[in-house]
């Protein structure tokens, strides 16, 4: 494993404060995000606190276990956004109130905010008050929101430009602005009045998955993510339908959301519902496992600004057929690690597919390892580090790149 150091001797620890609108225990890659930095900051000694809506009606400030480490968690009271299955959003007319409120309780020595929408707007205010650092980072499109407001469409263009303006101002109060690729950096600083944006990987800790390099007995094509519009996944059910039967490929839907009974009916009326499994929200043990066993992961979404999922798939030495648009090619390589498709175009996606699924064993390994090695650079460990110098105003770290090693099946 790569030296990532931890905190040194002459460097006392943080006390972070991490602010995000979504968080644990829904199920999104920002949350998931959050989570997972949190824990690596407490792993190495750090203090910290999230602050984050309310899950329920139930409000306050407790300890949360999340991902093996304990924080402090301090929920705000919330309101559930009913045009969504199961968002909740902190209290906007509160929010500058329960900002000042928290970090006068907790004096952090930084605030990293994941998104500007109520609480990012409300701790950068207030942390800018009192002089205390302030670290953002972007997840969020806003275009990924206009399905669950209910607007006509005449009025979307000018939301979607109002929420750019919010983020703008947001964001520019903060000392160092991230997001997860230079591709989602880019199309932040295209949409803001922001410059200087930094690409940092949400990263992810390969040594959860298990690579399977032994020869497939079966055809299985596994997605794994949010069943929401922007994922596309009608689209994935097409190229699915137009399959040769002969592969006798199944696929796998790992993932819970309000597009689920309508890719059922999809499903029926393709006539191949007796070979798509549809899972809902699954516990990470199942997740982990579906990855090892499956043939390739198939990403159909044109709204990724990284995937959290896709660098678990490569994790698991799958390849990836993924739809060329925003962040993925940036982890997917075409004829590398896997292949690209034109979004929407099914039967491109779907020969895509057959590319994979029909290919010698040995072609089929390389890509396997390839994927193993593009994600080897998304090390989580790697990414805290750097985060840990952000939060002490230092120089980002060089950090070597551990290359796994990898063997051809017998």
């Amino acid at each position: 494993m790569p030296d990532f150091p931890n905190s040194t001797a002459s460097e006392r620890p943080l006390r972070v404060l991490i602010g995000a609108d979504t968080f644990a225990p829904e199920i999104n890659g920002a949350a998931a995000f959050a989570a997972r930095l949190a824990a690596g900051l407490v792993e190495r000694g750090h203090d910290v606190h999230i602050v984050a809506p309310a899950a329920s009606r139930k409000h306050g400030t407790w300890t949360e276990v999340l991902e093996g480490q304990p924080m402090t968690v301090h929920r705000l009271k919330s309101w559930r956004w009913y045009p969504h299955p199961w968002l909740r959003f902190a209290l906007p007319w509160q929010i500058e109130k329960n900002s000042a409120r928290v970090l006068d309780e907790v004096k952090p020595d930084v605030v990293h905010f994941q998104s500007h929408i109520i609480i990012g707007r409300g701790l950068s205010n207030q942390a800018k008050k009192r002089g205390i650092r302030i670290i953002g980072t972007n997840h969020f499109m806003p275009e990924n929101m206009l399905e669950h407001t209910l607007l006509p469409e005449f009025l979307q263009a000018p939301a979607v430009r109002a929420a750019w303006a919010a983020a703008s101002r947001s964001f520019g109060r903060a000392e160092v602005v991230t997001t997860p690729t230079r591709k989602a950096a880019d199309f932040l600083e295209h949409y803001t009045k922001l410059r200087g944006v930094i690409a940092i990987s949400c990263g992810v800790d390969a040594h959860h998955y298990t690579p399977d390099f032994s020869p497939r007995t079966e055809n299985r094509i596994l997605f794994v993510g949010r069943i929401t519009n922007e994922k596309q996944l009608d689209k994935l059910l097409r190229a699915f339908a137009i399959l040769d039967p002969s592969l006798d490929a199944k696929l796998e839907l790992v993932g819970g959301g309000e597009q689920e009974n309508s890719l059922k009916a999809l499903a029926t009326q393709l006539g191949v519902r007796d070979r798509v499994t549809f899972t809902g929200y699954a516990e990470e043990d199942y997740l982990r496992n579906a990855l090892t066993r499956a043939t390739v992961f198939a990403m159909p979404s044109i709204a990724e600004l990284q995937s959290i999922a896709t660098m678990e798939a490569m994790a698991s030495g799958l390849p990836v057929v993924a739809a060329n648009a925003m962040a993925l090619p940036h982890l997917v390589h075409d004829g590398e690690n896997g292949y690209l498709f034109e979004p929407g175009n099914v039967e491109e996606f779907a020969a895509k597919l057959t590319q994979v699924l029909t290919m010698p064993e040995d072609e089929l390994q390389k890509l396997k390892r390839e994927s193993l090695r593009i994600v080897a650079s998304h090390d989580i460990q790697r990414t805290i580090t750097t985060f840990e110098a952000i939060y002490r105003g230092q120089p980002i770290p060089q950090l070597d790149i551990e290359i796994p090693e990898t063997k051809p099946a017998p």
